[in-house]
Formats: structure tokens, C-alpha cells, sequence
């Protein structure tokens, strides 16, 4: 009895371990997003929002900026999205609402790209690189 006891102990004690673990992966930032990214996202050809440039400041977790969309694309029915953002990097993931409400984003940062998904009036896929985007026109 007493061993049985001793092993759901000693299995515990590596649970919670194994749990502390995934909570620091979750809160440790690897990635610094300072800058300006460009890119464009995705959807139907007559629905896509355009291209966008955000200007972002990181501090620590925190991430503060400003999103403009530089062409509306199609018959964007949510107009301009222009406006700040607040956001936050957990390991390699960038996410960020809109302070309007109208643009919510989470995307993997690989050195000076990153990717995932934007929510516009739909979820789309959306790519942005780091640098200034008239050099990759």
C-alpha cells in the first residue's frame, strides 16, 4: 500500500512539472516584433481587405501600434481599417485586436516574416514581412 502511495506521488510530482512547463512555453517571449511589417491578406479575389503595414512597438510581452490599411481590395464591406492596435508575443506568437473591434490577428514570427490568420469580416490567411514595403514592390 505504502509503495502504491509513494508512486501516485512521485507521478504527480512529475505531472505538475511537465504542467509548469507548458505554462512558461506559453509565457516566454522569443520573438521581438519592433518595427514595420507589410503585407497582404488573403481571401475571395472580389473580397480581400488589401494591404496593410502595422507599425509595432514591443515592450516585454506588450505590444502597442498602429494598423493602416494602405488599398482596400475588392467590396470590402467593413471600410477602412486604420487604427491602433494592442497585442501581446507568447514564444513565437503574435496576437492583436483592433481598439475598434474590427481586425483581430494571430500570427507565427519567423526572423523578419510572419503568417497566420486575420479576422476581417471573416477569418483570412495574411503574410507580412519586416522593412520598409517599397522595396518589395
Amino acid at each position: 500500500m505504502r509503495a502504491a502511495l509513494g508512486a501516485i506521488a512521485v507521478a504527480l510530482l512529475f505531472a505538475s512539472g511537465c504542467a509548469q512547463k507548458d505554462w512558461i512555453d506559453r509565457t516566454l517571449v522569443t520573438v521581438d516584433v519592433t518595427g514595420t511589417w507589410y503585407g497582404m491578406a488573403g481571401g475571395p479575389a472580389n473580397a480581400h481587405p488589401g494591404e496593410f503595414l502595422l507599425e509595432l512597438k514591443q515592450e516585454g510581452a506588450t505590444v502597442t501600434g498602429f494598423l493602416r490599411q494602405l488599398t482596400v481590395g475588392g467590396s470590402s464591406a467593413t471600410g477602412n481599417l486604420s487604427g491602433p492596435i494592442n497585442g501581446s508575443v507568447a514564444g513565437d506568437v503574435f496576437r492583436f485586436n483592433s481598439k475598434r473591434d474590427l481586425v483581430q490577428g494571430e500570427l507565427k514570427v519567423n526572423g523578419d516574416a510572419m503568417s497566420g490568420t486575420v479576422l476581417i469580416a471573416g477569418t483570412r490567411p495574411i503574410t507580412l514581412r519586416r522593412g520598409d514595403p517599397s522595396s518589395s514592390r
